[in-house]
């Protein structure tokens, strides 16, 4: 064989495991384009894993009581009927405080006790109601309330919110907030001094349910996500309709906004002082949970009113047995604690 037949053979041998291997190499390039999809797929699966709604079907309670007084169970006798919680009612409310915190928010609080921050423009639409009182269509009345305008239109607004209404800040525009009231719905436009911000490091675990209806009162904390444990389950009282005075405690969500150790209240009518209420704890406007109202010239505390879980008697407040006021005074943290009243 000579020299230029050698060379050939080799020269061929090398084309043919150059292609030989040229598929591989291109398998090889194709798998680690590949890749990085796959990451991307793993990553969005678990994104969207992360930010599936809870339903209520997937709440679960337990119980583990720190208060054990008074309780009642689920279903208890009243009268020639029988009352309940509603948890199926709770469910939906806790998913919805389950949701709404599945992503870091700027939480806020609309705030205008007693106007505070000024009276509240009067809206497009409004009316008397049976106190004589100016109210919008939703029947929200102006006192105490803050204005929501349209985001098209800030000169006059459309609707009242309620004090003490959990919100969701989304921007400042001059000196407007762009904010998204979570019981209200819809996003508004609202008045800077209307709206105590209170950071995006806030985690609302404890929460507690005021039914009208059943005249009972709730406390659960959040263990674990969709997992909560009930904490109380006792009687209590609500506010009546019985103008021009007393009134129904308000339906909504609302944040626990402050509390007094011994809440003053006035005569119907009158400045004069009639009394107080122990372990005060404010959600909403004049609407307080406390103990078992102290009247003058008495000042010794009373511990349990026989009342208590009958009919609505209170002014708009709550009332509880003192001992289960002064548990959630102690247990509920201001700006950290959300109550739901319920029909």
């Amino acid at each position: 064989m000579n020299k230029l037949t050698f060379a050939g053979i080799l020269l061929c041998a090398y084309f043919y495991s150059s292609c030989s291997l040229l598929p591989d190499r291109q398998n090889g390039s194709e798998k680690q384009e590949k890749e990085p999809l796959s990451r991307q797929d793993t990553l969005a699966a678990t994104e969207a894993a992360r930010i599936k709604e809870v339903e209520a079907g997937e709440i679960k309670i337990g119980k583990e009581l720190l208060y054990d007084q008074y309780t009642l169970d689920s279903i208890y006798p009243y009268k020639d009927t029988t009352r309940r919680f509603q948890w199926e009612k709770i469910k939906e409310k806790l998913a919805l405080l389950e949701n709404i915190q599945s992503e870091p928010r700027q939480w806020a609080i609309l705030q205008n006790y007693k106007n505070r921050n000024g009276e509240a423009p009067l809206v497009k639409k409004f009316h008397r109601n049976s106190y004589k009182r100016i109210a919008d269509s939703f029947g929200t009345e102006r006192y105490q309330s803050v204005p929501l305008y349209e985001l098209t239109d800030t000169l006059t607004p459309e609707r009242y919110a309620q004090d003490g209404e959990l919100t969701r800040f989304l921007a400042s525009e001059g000196s407007f907030m762009k904010m998204e009231p979570i019981h209200t719905g819809d996003v508004w436009m609202v008045p800077q001094k209307y709206v105590k911000l209170i950071g995006d490091s806030i985690v609302f675990n404890k929460a507690i349910f005021v039914d009208r209806h059943n005249q009972n009162i709730a406390t659960l904390e959040r263990t674990d996500r969709a997992r909560w444990t009930i904490r109380s389950m006792n009687p209590s009282t609500t506010g009546r309709y019985r103008p021009p005075y007393a009134q129904k405690t308000p339906i909504g969500m609302f944040v626990l906004q402050e509390k007094k150790r011994k809440m003053i209240y006035l005569k119907d009518g009158s400045p004069e002082v009639a009394g107080y209420a122990p372990y005060a704890s404010r959600f909403t406007d004049g609407a307080y949970i406390h103990g078992v109202p102290v009247q003058l010239p008495r000042t010794a505390e009373i511990e349990y009113s026989h009342s208590l879980g009958t009919t609505p008697r209170s002014h708009m407040c709550v009332r509880n047995a003192t001992s289960h006021a002064k548990f959630i005074f102690e247990w509920a943290p201001v700006n950290e604690t959300i109550i739901f009243v319920l029909e």
